[in-house]
């Protein structure tokens, strides 16, 4: 084999595996991404260790509706990753009374809660370009009850959680 071609041949290599990594960060960044479920909050709809593909391009083209599961940075630290459920999105009035949860003065039909939750909150209605979000653990789940994290802007939601992945006797898609 002469020099010729084996610079050919290397040129060739070079050039496939960047166009392969460039491929991979855009699907990474702007399509979808992995994350692993750490925590008890959105129990029993996801345990702790499963992994999801998260759908990141869907909310270029629309906002997330009540009943997704989506992924958003924690507010009070933007490097951090939650996952819960959007329970009511912008001009929806949340409350919960009794256990159970109010959207818009009717109860909510919530057939993924495990349990009743503890405490209540004032019925408040949720401002423009936010969101409303409760894990499906609700006695375990740091969500919008929370100071710390309330109405969750649209800018800090990442993606929508689309299908388990793993383990392997785990993987389902998510309604």
């Amino acid at each position: 084999m002469s020099n010729t071609n084996l610079g050919e041949e290397i040129k060739d290599w070079v050039i496939s595996i960047l166009i392969a990594v460039l491929l991979a960060f855009f699907i990474r960044y702007f399509i979808v991404e992995l994350y692993m479920v750490e925590g008890p909050s959105m129990r029993p709809t996801l345990v702790d260790g499963e992994r999801l593909v998260v759908n990141k391009f869907i909310y270029r083209f629309k906002t997330p509706e009540r009943g997704e599961v989506l992924v958003f940075r924690y507010p009070r630290d933007p490097s951090r990753d939650f996952i819960k459920r959007v329970i009511a999105v912008a001009g929806d009035t949340v409350e919960i009374k009794d256990g159970r949860v109010f959207l818009n003065g009717q109860l909510l039909n919530e057939p993924y809660i495990l349990e009743r939750i503890k405490g209540s909150y004032p019925a408040a209605t949720v401002p423009e370009g936010h969101i409303y979000v409760m894990g499906d653990n609700r006695n375990n789940s740091e969500d919008s009850r929370f100071k710390d994290v309330g109405f969750v802007p649209l800018e800090l939601v990442k993606g929508k959680a689309v299908t388990i992945f793993w383990p392997l006797d785990h993987i389902k898609t998510l309604p």
